[in-house]
């Protein structure tokens, strides 16, 4: 499998470097508009490759498009990073016109690509491939509900004061600050639900870190988080290598499902070597199905700045 990265940045680096580590892909190409950043990066991660056991090739490009070529996989995550007291709406007028551009260059070479989309605001930059790039829905995935459940779970594990192996748990909604819903009264610890071990309190204190997970990084970074964001990419690129039917929530285009039309956002996907194999349709409490229609308004009125 061939995986193109876009974006040398912090989170690019690390998506290509969990990649590499995980050994199932044979080639990861970088690529950045920054003379020689890629080749510097690919150049590093490659000298690790003999004390991190790893045989992925690793490669950079200074903006040429030709070396992603025949790219099973291409991650974007090009665009602005986001700063402190920035939200991700903020950044929609300079990313926009970045992953359009990215999105019809990785095309040109690599036609039936999946495309998987980190750059913010990660749900209507998805959407924005959709409209713009023509290809079918399922090979066009946003990576967001995959880091913000992992989010959700490292909180979960904090206030139950247990290993995260044990936790199961899961977000859907936008990937905002506002928009996030995490599934709280699904949430278990092998198989029980959570409410049974912490008080509503904590449990709603749960809910309010998660969906600051990602401004909480930013103030203490200075910065966008690349750690976790870059293993969330990697855990999708490698479900889709090993056509393993993960399910991950993630922003899809939906067409009825939830209820929701013309709009993609993060709700349970299997993830296959199609990409999204299917969208999952889980039963909704009337409180969480309020609360993803308010998300999804939140999601169109950004999208509406597209325009």
């Amino acid at each position: 499998m061939k995986v193109t990265v876009v974006g040398a940045g912090a989170v690019g680096a690390s998506c290509a470097e969990y990649i590499a580590i995980k050994d199932f892909a044979s080639e990861v190409v970088i690529l950045d508009i920054k003379e020689g950043f890629a080749e510097g990066k690919a150049m590093d991660l490659m000298q690790t490759a003999s004390l991190n056991s790893f045989d992925t090739k690793i490669t950079g490009s200074t903006n040429d498009y030709s070396k992603t070529a025949n790219s099973d996989v291409c991650v974007i995550t090009s665009g602005i990073p986001r700063k402190p007291g920035m939200t991700r709406e903020e950044l929609i007028g300079i990313n926009a016109g970045i992953v359009k551009q990215v999105t019809e260059n990785l095309l040109e070479h690599s036609p039936n690509t999946i495309i998987i989309v980190v750059s913010n605001p990660m749900d209507t930059m998805t959407y924005l491939v959709h409209q713009t790039s023509g290809i079918s829905k399922n090979r066009i995935i946003g990576m967001g509900g995959a880091l913000d459940s992992a989010r959700f779970k490292y909180r979960l594990a904090e206030a139950l004061d247990c290993p995260i192996s044990d936790i199961d748990g899961m977000v859907i909604g936008g990937h905002s600050d506002t928009g996030m819903v995490p599934l709280i009264d699904k949430a278990t610890r092998n198989g029980i639900p959570v409410k049974n071990f912490i008080s509503e309190e904590r449990a709603n204190q749960v809910i309010e870190d998660t969906k600051v997970g990602g401004a909480t990084l930013t103030k203490l970074l200075g910065t966008s988080a690349w750690y976790a964001p870059g293993a969330a990419v990697s855990a999708m690129v490698q479900a889709i290598a090993c056509d393993s039917k993960k399910m991950f929530p993630c922003s899809a285009l939906l067409e009825g499902e939830f209820g929701l039309n013309d709009i993609s956002i993060g709700v349970p996907c299997l993830i296959g070597k199609n990409g999204i194999e299917q969208i999952v349709e889980i039963e909704l409490s009337d409180a969480e199905k309020a609360k993803i229609s308010e998300s999804a308004e939140g999601v169109k009125k950004t999208n509406g700045l597209l325009n």
